[in-house]
């Protein structure tokens, strides 16, 4: 039988895919899971510029490059619909919405959040974050533990990076270990050799370096480059980068840029441009932006040509693998050190129990809960006379 060969997808606008990704900027609230399956209404179900075999060959590229799938997906979409041109356009509209929220969230938090409202209002957020942070991982979870082994690989993940070690050597050293396991016999005998230095990793030091757009651009870029997973996992990479490594921002500050991210719809990523003002104003948020979207741009254009075949390479998929159950160890690090800080006492313990029972038994969108969140800490305010604690 004859292999059926999929019509080519109609031609269309740079227009229409920057009107619809400017829509899904500005309502698309729940996280990358949420933006996927609206995107897919719209480019599969209501307007058809491509069919479900497609859409999921483009899904399956964006977990085989780093970056923020749900942005590299609108990328992916206005590549195929309006070229080169589309590709640039859709992903700017979708970027652009939630960018411009989070830079205006960053000028109120420099200015005001030193106020008891501002700080009241995050006390209430933090522990609503740590229970969406945690259905990410559980969800995520699900998928990318496919056996003890894989599961234990990401529990070593979570020890080590408790213990210092550098999360992009445990990323890539998971991947790579994956990817040779599942291949050994291709290998030979020297594939035993090339297993024996993957644990070896640098340990992180704490070290306070001068503020410099330069620098910060470049760490941006590095993470955009390199970062697999959800968009949860960027928790570890700029702790890492900013908290540990350069000294820039504190715990507090980092959980505070990931309450405040949540506020807007759009990607996950645009936490960098709340990062980059708290680091360096307008310029730096701005650098910070564009440093950390820019590899998407270019990966989606190196990679779309190439999907049929990275679809079918059991290289790939073994080191996808194992990024992905790195990633989760990652995650699953970060969940517990910022949820020390976020759950202190019994209002944020019960505030965090709450948000978990609703999203795993009810399913409420996320967004939702961090403005309740926020509610209920304006709420203790008033009900806890004493203070923060």
């Amino acid at each position: 039988m004859q292999e059926r060969v999929q019509p080519p997808v109609p031609p269309g606008t740079v227009a229409e895919v920057a009107r619809l990704a400017l829509r899904l900027g500005f309502t698309a609230f729940g996280g990358p899971a949420a933006h996927i399956a609206m995107l897919r209404d719209e480019v599969v179900t209501r307007r058809k510029w491509l069919d479900d075999a497609h859409f999921l060959d483009l899904l399956g590229a964006t977990n085989l490059i780093p970056g923020p799938n749900s942005t590299e997906m609108v990328i992916h979409v206005g590549q195929v619909r309006a070229g080169w041109r589309g590709m640039i356009a859709g992903g700017v509209c979708f970027i652009l919405p939630a960018a411009l929220m989070v830079l205006a969230l960053a000028w109120a938090y420099a200015e005001f959040g030193a106020m008891p409202a501002a700080n009241w209002l995050l006390y209430g957020i933090k522990p609503v974050i740590i229970a969406i942070v945690l259905q990410a991982l559980w969800g995520l979870a699900k998928t990318a533990v496919k056996g003890p082994w894989l599961a234990a690989l990401g529990l070593a993940v979570l020890a080590l990076y408790l213990l210092g070690f550098d999360e992009l050597a445990l990323l890539f050293g998971s991947g790579l270990l994956v990817m040779l396991a599942r291949n050994f016999a291709r290998l030979g005998r020297r594939g035993a050799a090339a297993l024996l230095p993957i644990g070896a990793a640098p340990w992180l030091a704490q070290a306070a370096v001068p503020v410099s757009l330069a620098q910060l651009f470049l760490s941006f870029l590095k993470i955009g480059a390199v970062l697999y997973g959800s968009g949860y996992v960027l928790l570890a990479f700029m702790r890492s980068e900013f908290v540990v490594r350069l000294g820039w921002l504190s715990d507090q500050q980092l959980l505070d840029a990931i309450a405040i991210g949540q506020f807007t719809p759009g990607p996950v990523f645009t936490t960098a441009t709340f990062v980059g003002y708290l680091v360096a104003g307008a310029p730096g948020a701005a650098l910070a932006t564009v440093g950390i979207f820019l590899p998407s741009f270019v990966f989606v254009a190196a990679v779309n040509p190439l999907i049929p075949l990275l679809r079918r390479s059991p290289w790939m998929g073994g080191f996808l693998d194992g990024v992905n159950v790195a990633a989760l160890g990652l995650m699953a690090a970060v969940l517990w050190e910022l949820g020390r800080a976020a759950v202190v006492d019994w209002p944020t313990a019960l505030l965090a129990a709450a948000a978990a029972v609703l999203l795993f038994r009810f399913k409420i969108n996320s967004a939702w809960l961090v403005l309740a969140g926020g509610a209920a800490g304006l709420l203790l305010r008033w009900l806890l006379p004493g203070g923060l604690p």
